[in-house]
């Protein structure tokens, strides 16, 4: 193993499904209001921030959210696997293309970046069949700073591959600034695509390594990902 990219999920491998929802449910389930999460910025954002920042807004104190998050989580999670079936997320063009692709790279380990709690992230992922491709991540139940998270997930495949993925040898691909953020907060390589939310004009002004409009023609975005790459360091 030579280089290990990183892929957000929601903007960049999918779009849509019930997360939202059931999002909403489960805090006026758990806390009592769904605040303003129908209006809310989500980009970019790990769930627990989303959490903290909708229901802090709404006047729920601080020391009632710490003492709920593990329940919204537990509700949420409940929620996504009653609706996700018949409203799955759907897989962004050229996406299940390029992963195949780079699946056949002998020298390349996938994983993901994603402010999603793991179990979202299993649950979105899983319900398109794509889950299976990703054996390590750093995820918003690993922490609420997303920038904290392409440390961890470089953390987990040197213990799945024995190999010491130097910054230079990671890739973050992204549909958000705060990817790119992140991605160079890590000292990572970083490939925006503006699947999301962001224009490709707004993501330029993050300089990431790469910039492309979609992930849709293989080749050009396997060169785009592969020329952003460094070298691994001894395992």
């Amino acid at each position: 193993m030579e280089t290990l990219i990183l892929f957000d999920i929601d903007g960049t491998l999918v779009r849509g499904g019930p997360a939202k929802a059931s999002f909403q449910q489960a805090m006026e389930r758990v806390f009592g209001t769904r605040g303003r999460a129908a209006t809310w910025e989500f980009s970019g954002k790990t769930d627990p921030q989303i959490a903290r920042e909708i229901l802090e807004d709404a006047g729920v104190p601080p020391e009632e959210v710490d003492r709920g998050l593990d329940a919204l989580w537990n509700a949420y999670l409940t929620e996504m696997e009653t609706r996700i079936a018949e409203d799955p997320p759907a897989v962004l063009p050229g996406v299940r293309e390029l992963l195949e692709r780079l699946v056949e790279e002998t020298e390349v380990a996938l994983g993901l970046v994603t402010g999603n709690i793991a179990g979202g992230a299993d649950l979105k992922l899983g319900a398109v069949g794509l889950r299976e491709l990703f054996a390590v991540g750093g995820f918003g139940s690993d922490h609420p700073d997303r920038n904290e998270l392409p440390g961890i997930a470089m953390g987990r495949a040197r213990g799945r591959w024995g190999v010491d993925f130097v910054p230079e040898a990671v890739v973050v691909v992204g549909d958000t600034p705060r990817d790119v953020v992140c991605g160079r907060h890590a000292g990572t390589r970083t490939v925006a695509v503006a699947t999301g939310r962001f224009s490709e004009e707004a993501l330029a002004t993050t300089e990431p390594d790469r910039l492309l409009p979609d992930l849709s023609e293989t080749g050009r975005v396997l060169e785009a990902i592969l020329d952003s790459r460094g070298g691994a360091g001894p395992g």
